[in-house]
């Protein structure tokens, strides 16, 4: 399929998340209280080697956390809260390190546990087994992924025996499956998906031969249910659909794929009870949003999709499916949009208060 549309932006941005949604008014910059209800999320500014805190009530508004913007290391990236919700990792980009940070559980406020990691050459991406075990992290210059154990009381992480574990040159993301049995890597140079098997170490093995998908691929998420692969084609305009093999991990392109979306789609989130898929489409600034047979993997495009959002960059959903987040490099503010449970319908609501300038990654605690 021809591309249709402008240049990406953001090349190394972090490809993680699920899908959510959002309300409906706006909210201006305030300060937490130990009372407040709902989740914590956090945003890394590369341009200030900083970290911002909001605290976001059950009705979707926004509060600066005591203590924010947090110092980080440089060029500070993707990011992830650990499920306990204790601790928060960054990959520092150009410092080629990850960085663990202590949550206070009252007021959401971060402090930074020293040393930091080393990594391999510019982490871009990180993402977890379910229980919060393991932790990967995707290096993009090195072609490599780094595997840790995390200790569960303190948060330090430990390189694997065997970590860093090569990949095909210039990996752009990666997905783990929610069992933590495989993960899968994306290659927009090959235009592929590597499949690897996980021990319960954390030891990566190659599995099989990589699976081609469209053009340019850049994102990819796998579905709660562990029975599909979902990789944005920037370059092609498309979404593929793979199937998963439960005992083997191996992928298989569904029938009919790959699927048509927006311009440039760059970023995909995956509803956490898994029904409805949601891709950024840089080009023609909107997010498409689909149902997906659970048997067959064949998306439906929703009602009024695609939906209106300037140049989305990444979707990242919170842990309860009922916001998505989604971040512009254009844009010093993170949007926040409300997912109808009923149906997938997203609207656009509230804004964060702003950074400096525009950050690139989220993370959303429980």
């Amino acid at each position: 399929m021809p591309r249709k549309g402008s240049s990406l932006w953001l090349p190394v941005l972090l490809l993680a998340g699920l899908a959510g949604c959002g309300g409906s008014s706006s909210s201006s910059p305030g300060t937490s209280t130990p009372a407040a209800s709902g989740h914590l999320a956090y945003v890394s500014v590369p341009a200030d080697n900083t970290l911002y805190g909001f605290r976001i009530d059950g009705s979707g508004n926004f509060t600066t956390v005591v203590g924010s913007p947090f110092p980080a290391g440089n060029s500070p990236g993707a990011m992830l809260v650990h499920p306990s919700n204790q601790f928060l990792y960054v990959v520092n980009r150009t410092e080629n390190t990850v960085s663990l940070f202590k949550i206070d559980q009252t007021v959401g406020s971060v402090t930074e546990v020293m040393p930091r990691a080393a990594s391999g050459v510019t982490p871009i991406a990180l993402t977890m087994t379910s229980g919060g075990n393991l932790l990967f992290v995707l290096n993009q210059i090195s072609s490599s992924i780094s595997v840790y154990s995390v200790n569960s009381g303190t948060g330090v992480l430990t390189p694997v025996s065997g970590s860093p574990f090569p990949t095909a040159p210039n990996p752009v993301g990666f997905a783990i499956t929610p069992s933590g049995k495989f993960l899968y890597v994306v290659n927009s140079n090959l235009a592929a998906v590597f499949s690897y098997t996980v021990s319960g170490s954390g030891v990566l093995q190659p599995d099989g031969a990589p699976i081609p998908v469209g053009t340019g691929p850049f994102a990819i998420a796998v579905d709660p249910a562990e029975k599909f692969v979902y990789v944005a084609n920037s370059s092609a305009d498309t979404l593929s659909i793979l199937s998963i093999d439960p005992s083997t991990g191996g992928l298989t392109e569904v029938n009919e794929s790959p699927f048509t979306t927006g311009t440039s789609p760059i970023s995909i989130a995956v509803s956490p009870s898994g029904p409805y898929i949601y891709v950024a489409n840089q080009g023609t600034s909107n997010i498409s949003a689909f149902s997906i047979d659970s048997d067959t993997g064949l998306p439906t495009e929703l009602t009024g999709s695609p939906f209106p959002s300037t140049d989305p960059g990444l979707l990242v959903s919170d842990p309860n499916g009922a916001f998505m987040y989604v971040i512009s490099a254009r844009s010093i503010f993170v949007t926040e949009f409300a997912v109808a449970a009923s149906s997938g319908i997203i609207t656009g609501g509230p804004v964060s208060p702003s950074t400096i300038t525009p950050p690139v990654a989220i993370a959303v605690g429980r």
